[in-house]
């Protein structure tokens, strides 16, 4: 069994290397700009509540403000979306979400951000809830002192006590494809 936890980190860092080879093709300035960002997780520009969202996820990621991501940011970001812990990822979705920066999500910024969710990544599926109804019951699921509003800890525990809170709130930007697709073309 050790031999094959060995044998997948070496498997990894293979990985790692590969997508260096990607970036430095796709981005020789050693720089990855938000509009390459933008194509990498599939995000029309024609959508602006979609484009408002990716360039929120850019900017967390942009941890030097130069509204560039460097390779160090880059393999970063590409960490914490395909391999972060579940608990790093949901404070980061958290931190995403809200919006104003005071540390709690209010109806507003749950209605919005479902919303978005919504376009991003249930496109595809059966979900019948409106965001409205959707954030109502976020709110009886997670606000756990009926105050109006979720906290880091109210969200955290919330998402990891229910199955379909999680699925809703943990930000899962599509990554992966786009990383099998691209080291599939190294040759």
């Amino acid at each position: 069994m050790g031999q094959e936890e060995s044998h997948s980190e070496e498997m990894d860092l293979a990985q790692i290397q590969d997508l260096c080879i990607i970036f430095m093709k796709e981005c020789p300035s050693g720089a990855l700009h938000l509009h390459e960002f933008k194509r990498i997780f599939g995000v029309p520009s024609s959508s602006e509540e979609e484009t408002l969202y990716i360039e929120k996820i850019f900017r967390s990621f942009d941890t030097n403000q130069d509204n560039t991501l460097d390779f160090l940011e880059y393999v970063a970001a590409l960490h914490l979306v395909l391999r972060g812990n579940l608990e790093d990822r949901l404070k980061w979705s958290f931190k995403i979400y809200d919006k104003d920066g005071n540390g709690k999500l209010d109806r507003q910024e749950v209605k919005n951000l479902i919303r978005i969710i919504y376009k991003i990544k249930l496109q595809r599926s059966d979900i019948t809830m409106t965001p409205n109804e959707a954030c109502d019951r976020i709110f009886e699921l997670v606000d756990r002192n009926s105050d109006g509003q979720i906290s880091l800890t109210e969200f955290m525990e919330g998402a990891q006590k229910d199955e379909w809170v999680m699925n809703l709130l943990k930000l899962d930007v599509n990554a992966t494809s786009w990383v099998i697709q691209n080291c599939g073309k190294l040759p």
